[in-house]
């Protein structure tokens, strides 16, 4: 059950929250746990009905295994952010068999199917904000896939390496090959080949567990 301030966060995350009677609110109120996740640990595993997440602190990676074990990333989720897909067994026609972890330390509210369920058939706002993310999260799946089959890895490489300058404001990147290469969906053996390119080019500098961008007009123009 989530108490009056953890309420106020519900109601700044989802646009329907202020529509709700105060039974719906109670239904779902009723039917939420906070979770605390370690970074690396994992939330869902396509196994089961998860339920919907609602992320408080922290952030989350979804992706897919291939059938050799090879992960791809698709998306990641951040504060105040919604993840529908852990909780597929509510929506019609959704076999999508997806793989959430902790990308850090993160806190994360924990919506039962069922009660998340009964809420969208009893309001229609509700079902009008799960076919918002459902669109965007499909969008961003189709891009995911998109980079994995039309552009070199040269360039998906240099794209994550300034996405993620970006994000940490920082050149130092603290990013060990096989975690590159997990979000790649590539193998860690190609990651280092090209990291090794991109070194000798005077791109980046290599170090045990980082990556040192050295010439980001390089990179941009890999892009």
């Amino acid at each position: 059950m989530i108490n009056s301030e953890n309420e106020n966060f519900f109601s700044e995350s989802f646009p329907f929250w202020n529509e709700l009677s105060s039974d719906e609110k109670r239904l779902i109120k009723n039917n939420t746990k906070l979770k605390l996740y370690k970074a690396g640990s994992i939330i869902h595993d396509s196994t089961e009905c998860t339920g919907v997440l609602l992320i408080k602190k922290g952030e989350l990676r979804v992706y897919i295994l291939s059938p050799e074990g090879r992960e791809v990333t698709l998306y990641r989720l951040g504060e105040k952010e919604t993840c529908l897909l852990t909780a597929s067994c509510i929506l019609k026609n959704i076999t999508f068999s997806i793989m959430v972890d902790a990308e850090v330390d993160s806190e994360v509210f924990l919506i039962s199917s069922s009660a998340f369920k009964e809420l969208k058939n009893k309001n229609i706002k509700v079902e009008s904000f799960i076919n918002d993310i459902m669109n965007c999260h499909f969008s961003e799946t189709m891009w995911a896939m998109e980079q994995i089959l039309f552009t070199s890895f040269d360039k998906r490489l240099a794209f994550f390496l300034l996405e993620q300058s970006r994000e940490k404001e920082s050149d130092i990147l603290n990013f060990t090959h096989e975690y590159i290469a997990k979000n790649l969906g590539s193998a860690r053996e190609v990651v280092s080949r090209m990291l090794k390119y991109f070194q000798k080019e005077g791109i980046v500098s290599l170090s045990r567990g980082s990556i040192i961008i050295k010439d980001k007009k390089k990179l941009e123009a890999l892009k």
